[in-house]
Parts: structure tokens; C-alpha cells; sequence
């Protein structure tokens, strides 16, 4: 029995999420002089420290054969990471999917 199909839609769902709410709402923060919420957790967390929590959550919409057709990640990011060495928890809104 393999899981690839269910390892490739955890995938999909993961690099859907990171695009957050798409290319044009992420135009419109930096037009407004904003960082993305992702942007403003690399800026203060230490390097490559960040472990996101719940990347996959969000509304998902599929087809009626099942297949992922659209995937609308939380407006909430967390996770922890390292601040200054120490070991913390973020979490903030990303302005891109929703309120901004």
C-alpha cells in the first residue's frame, strides 16, 4: 500500500499555503510599504529558526473525483523559533487572505 497520493496533496496543500493569499494581495502589502507575515517573522526570529504549527490548516476545495482543486490557508501563522537564542513562540495575521 503506498501513501504517495495522500504525501503529494500534504505537499500541494504546504506550498499553497506558502504562497498565501496569492501574488496580487502580496503586491498590494508591499505597495503599502507592509511585510507579509512570513516576511515579518524571518526579519525577527534567528536565522532559519522558524518551525511553523498548523501550515496546513485553512478551507480546502476539491472536485467531485476527490482531487484538490483550491486550497485557502488560516490567516493565522505560528510556530516557534529562536529570538536572540531563546527559544519563543510567534503568531501573527496574514494580511494577505484576510483583513488587509
Amino acid at each position: 500500500m503506498s501513501w504517495q497520493k495522500e504525501v503529494d496533496e500534504l505537499r500541494n496543500r504546504e506550498a499553497l499555503a506558502k504562497k498565501m493569499g496569492g501574488e496580487e494581495r502580496i503586491q498590494r502589502q508591499h505597495d503599502n510599504g507592509r511585510l507579509t507575515v512570513r516576511e515579518r517573522i524571518e526579519a525577527l526570529a534567528d536565522t532559519d529558526t522558524f518551525h511553523e504549527i498548523g501550515a496546513l490548516a485553512g478551507k480546502a476545495q476539491y472536485s467531485d473525483s476527490g482531487e484538490l482543486e483550491d486550497f485557502t490557508p488560516s490567516n493565522f501563522v505560528l510556530g516557534t523559533a529562536d529570538l536572540n537564542g531563546r527559544r519563543v513562540v510567534i503568531g501573527g495575521d496574514d494580511f494577505t487572505v484576510r483583513g488587509g
